[in-house]
């Protein structure tokens, strides 16, 4: 089964946004996400509804951030998203009349919902002000153990070494 990876590319994206000079265009962040520009407008655009993000047209356009990153969090950004599922575990049967498979439902059901409650509220903790941090001290990191990286880390890297 295919993960659903919206919320690290997006979180991945508004990052580059915030790092970068001026505005990112939907082309630039989906070629980063490797993903359609189309599909990038659709995700970004639950951001500017929640009013994290404005884009502009024409030439020198883009999209950029419309509010400080310690007002972001990864929780606003996953609610932006549409909520998207956390936790994906199947069941053998939906609407089952074996009382094991009850019982295993139940079981399975319940774990689920406390997993995506504690993820939630980790969500809520973490600003992208926090992943901002993050990054420059891993990048301060990189420089110190001598790799010859520049010292920042574009968006147009991605272009051309996805990951």
């Amino acid at each position: 089964m295919k993960q659903n990876s919206q919320l690290s590319d997006v979180l991945h994206v508004l990052l580059h946004m915030a790092e970068g000079e001026g505005p990112a265009t939907s082309e630039a962040l989906a070629a980063a996400m490797q993903t359609n520009p189309v599909v990038l407008r659709r995700l970004m655009g639950g951001l500017r509804d929640a009013g994290f993000v404005v884009s502009a047209k024409g030439h020198g356009g883009g999209w950029v951030l419309a509010c400080d990153m310690d007002r972001i969090t990864l929780g606003d950004v996953y609610q932006a998203l549409g909520a998207p599922p956390l936790v994906s575990l199947g069941f053998r049967e939906d609407r089952p009349t074996c009382l094991v498979a009850l019982a295993v439902n139940e079981a399975l059901a319940g774990a689920a919902q406390e997993a995506e409650a504690l993820l939630l509220k980790r969500f809520g903790a973490v600003t992208l002000a926090t992943l901002s941090a993050d990054f420059h001290r891993r990048m301060a990191q990189h420089h110190a153990a001598g790799h010859a990286h520049p010292h920042t880390h574009q968006l147009n890297d991605h272009t051309h070494d996805p990951h």
